[in-house]
């Protein structure tokens, strides 16, 4: 499947969901184009207020069994390939084009904030990719926890606990 939506769905609301994983509780949000927004550790409230500028808060597990199927496969085999639809309408088109790439990035493997910049056509805009991977909506169904520092260092993780989630991650893939 792995389809992402450019248009803005979000008027029409989103559903939400939670489910536990080992580095906490994962909140889930979708749109009817698809699953737009993971909160990976943290509580309700900052998830909730993450999603202001969405309307029409529901809670619905069903809307959200397949990505939460997924996401608990994921939890016990780390080589799991994501394959769900992605509202990805409130990114702008460079971090949607690093996200995109981003999300090829096999388990297992990592890749430097400039391989990625390079990867999509922009090579001397790391920093721009990391601000990127700083604000992607869906920690590990795009993983930009497999995207490291020149030196091979664990930088930045906005997840769980931050840099021990990426490296739980990242070992847990057979990465480190």
């Amino acid at each position: 499947m792995n389809t992402l939506t450019d248009k803005s769905v979000r008027t029409s609301g989103f559903w939400w969901d939670v489910i536990d994983s080992p580095l906490g509780p994962l909140y889930m949000a979708a749109t009817a184009g698809g699953l737009c927004r993971i909160s990976l550790g943290g509580d309700a409230e900052t998830f909730f207020a993450s999603l202001t500028s969405l309307a029409n808060i529901g809670r619905n597990p069903q809307q959200l069994a397949l990505a939460a199927e997924q996401l608990r496969a994921y939890f016990k085999n780390p080589s799991f390939v994501f394959d769900l639809p992605l509202d990805l309408s409130g990114v702008t088109p460079f971090q949607r084009e690093v996200l995109v790439t981003a999300r090829t990035i096999p388990a297992g493997t990592v890749w430097t904030y400039k391989r990625l910049a390079e990867a999509v056509g922009r090579p001397k805009a790391s920093r721009a990719v990391g601000q990127a991977m700083a604000r992607n909506p869906l920690p590990i169904v795009i993983p930009c926890h497999r995207v490291v520092g020149s030196s091979g260092s664990l930088t930045g993780y906005g997840g769980g606990e931050g840099i021990a989630a990426k490296r739980w991650l990242l070992q847990r893939e057979g990465a480190l």
